[in-house]
């Protein structure tokens, strides 16, 4: 790039800039510099919008064009080429966000330690009065009820785990309470 008499670098990528996009050749080392200097504070700020770490956001920029500079005899000149890094920069920047997410969860893990492993539902079952009450109900009813209360399902997972309609779950879990509750009468008053 060319300059004209008391012109710095920084005037003479804002005249670059304000032209439009630049013509860019795919795999042109020459025409990737051009994009990089063009670029760089660009895809940096938004970097560092989007993690809010911005030694993090410059690692993640340096990233972007390495990864972009292998890619770039596969740039499709139909696509604006600053778009085209914008896309891969944010793609590096998530990944870095999720892992960075990781990591503190496993710091965490480490800090508590593991969690306590809960019962079983067969220890349950074999070991208390509700596991005792649950072997008098109906198998599909008491299905429904671990499924719905020990596992989380919804209504529309269970049907689908037990091969019913929604309606018929409902009405399954609202039958299997009410049988708890007769069996449980004494245990719980």
């Amino acid at each position: 790039m060319r300059r004209r008499a008391g012109e710095t670098a920084i005037n003479a990528l804002r005249e670059e800039e304000a032209a439009g996009e630049p013509d860019y050749i795919p795999g042109s080392a020459e025409d990737f510099e051009r994009l990089y200097r063009c670029s760089y504070r660009r895809i940096l700020v938004t970097l560092i919008g989007m993690l809010g770490d911005p030694a993090a956001a410059e690692d993640c920029t340096q990233e972007a064009f390495v990864r972009a500079f292998r890619a770039w005899d596969r740039w499709k000149p139909g696509a604006p080429a600053e778009a085209w890094l914008h896309r891969i920069a944010i793609n590096v920047g998530v990944s870095h966000w999720r892992r960075q997410r990781l990591r503190e969860a496993g710091e965490l893990v480490k800090r508590l330690g593991r969690p306590a492993a809960p019962a079983s539902p067969a220890t349950i079952a074999e070991n208390t009065e509700l596991g005792r009450a649950l072997r008098k109900i109906p198998a599909k009813q008491a299905a429904a009820l671990v499924l719905r209360h020990y596992h989380g399902y919804t209504n529309r997972e269970i049907g689908e785990a037990l091969g019913v309609p929604e309606r018929t779950v409902a009405s399954r879990l609202a039958a299997a309470k009410a049988r708890l509750r007769v069996e449980l009468a004494d245990w719980v008053e």
